[in-house]
């Protein structure tokens, strides 16, 4: 075994809420990065991958831990890394060959050099005759190439990859992943290690020599994938389609029991009623229970996409998830069958039984004199655990929950919330 490139050593990260209270992003994670691999961070919404690649760069500072490159603690900046990006983050009154020579501006390589280089790397990126183009200029797929020579350009020894792929079409992100094995593969290539975050369970079998899945909130390492295939993995090899299996169980294994339940520890997924019935009926439709990771496949969708969905179906005890498997639960069977004011029932019932924050609600609205309250009451409890859209996302979702299930309604423009019974 060589020695790490990059050693992360139980690192965790803090963010301050509004209250001056710290909210945990990362907690006590630890990893290596060894030359020769192409390592994935999989998780869910809300585990901290991007967090934990910025602090592998030296862009974000630790609450706790430290980051070694080489042995040594990064305390800024990361001189061994370069970073490509979702949003692509081109300057777009700069053409190509400037956009690409960025970096190396930074680091004081004389023009001649700088234009040299640049050269190289839009060769090596299959951009040449762009050199002069401007971003407005190119497609999705050809900015995102910029973004690649851009990072290659300063010869980085670990290249980290912030979701590079999601913001193209499906052609043009299997072109890219193609090239991007293609110029691993090339002799004196100067990347020794790649870290990339994704949330396309596929791209990760795909790419990566081992897959890092993290839990969510905070973000820590749950279990990892060693992914012991020849490249080019057929995407529809049994190998291949194990491991997806094995990621998606990962994935949807339960976290540990919170200690203390309420809506700050059990936050709502990122599901709307609409999102969360059409998955059910479609269950219904697979006669009731469906493998997710051929779920996923079906809709098309990826873990940013089907989890949350799945995450509400079973925080609702519609649903029950094991072993990568999903099912109706008999509550679930019943919500499908039933008209619309049934299934308002079931959902309501499984609502304050099941989702700390509509309970919450619901409770708070039946204490109220008037039972009504403004919004801002419901923000202040939730600012304690969340971020400032977050905390507006968690209340946003327990209004449609609850508008779903006739427990309460809310006036936007008054801002308030107010409780009525079934059917009222």
């Amino acid at each position: 075994m060589t020695s790490p490139i990059i050693t992360v050593d139980r690192v965790t990260k803090n963010f301050t809420n509004p209250a001056g209270e710290q909210l945990p992003v990362l907690a006590d994670v630890s990893l290596e990065l060894r030359e020769g691999e192409i390592v994935a961070l999989l998780g869910k919404s809300g585990s901290g991958k991007s967090t934990l690649l910025r602090v592998i760069a030296g862009l974000v500072e630790p609450s706790a831990g430290t980051v070694h490159y080489r042995g040594a603690v990064v305390a800024e900046p990361n001189p061994g890394t370069a970073m490509v990006f979702q949003s692509f983050a081109l300057l777009p009154w700069l053409t190509v060959r400037q956009n690409v020579e960025l970096g190396l501006r930074a680091d004081g390589v004389a023009a001649a050099a700088r234009a040299e280089r640049a050269l190289r790397a839009i060769d090596m990126i299959g951009l040449d005759g762009f050199e002069n183009a401007y971003p407005k200029e190119l497609s999705g797929g050809m900015r995102q190439r910029v973004g690649f020579a851009r990072a290659l350009v300063v010869q980085p020894e670990v290249l980290l990859m912030d979701e590079p792929f999601s913001a193209l079409d499906v052609l043009t992100a299997d072109n890219l992943r193609g090239e991007l094995i293609r110029l691993w593969d090339l002799p004196g290539f100067p990347t020794k290690s790649v870290l990339m975050v994704t949330h396309n369970i596929e791209e990760a079998v795909q790419l990566a020599d081992r897959i890092l899945v993290l839990d969510a909130n905070p973000g820590r390492i749950k279990g990892e994938i060693l992914v012991d295939i020849e490249r080019p993995r057929d995407p529809r090899g049994r190998q291949v389609q194990q491991l997806v299996d094995k990621a998606y169980r990962l994935l949807t294994d339960a976290p540990s029991t919170p200690t203390v339940t309420g809506p700050t520890t059990e936050p709502l997924p990122r599901a709307s009623v609409d999102g969360i019935a059409g998955m059910l009926e479609l269950l219904a439709v697979h006669g009731g229970s469906a493998d997710l990771a051929h779920l996923a496949t079906e809709l098309r969708f990826e873990v940013d996409d089907l989890l949350p969905l799945v995450d509400a179906a079973a925080m609702l005890n519609l649903a029950s998830v094991h072993g990568g498997d999903i099912a109706l639960t008999p509550e679930g069977h019943a919500f499908v069958d039933a008209d619309i004011d049934k299934a308002k029932e079931i959902f309501a019932r499984a609502a304050c039984s099941s989702a700390p924050l509509v309970a919450a609600i619901d409770r708070a609205l039946a204490g109220s004199p008037k039972q009504q309250l403004r919004d801002g009451f419901f923000l202040d409890v939730l600012r304690r655990g969340f971020t400032e859209d977050e905390a507006r996302r968690q209340l946003r979702t327990a209004i449609d929950w609850g508008r779903y299930g006739e427990l309460f309604d809310y006036d936007a423009d008054e801002r308030t919330l107010t409780r009525h019974t079934f059917g009222g």
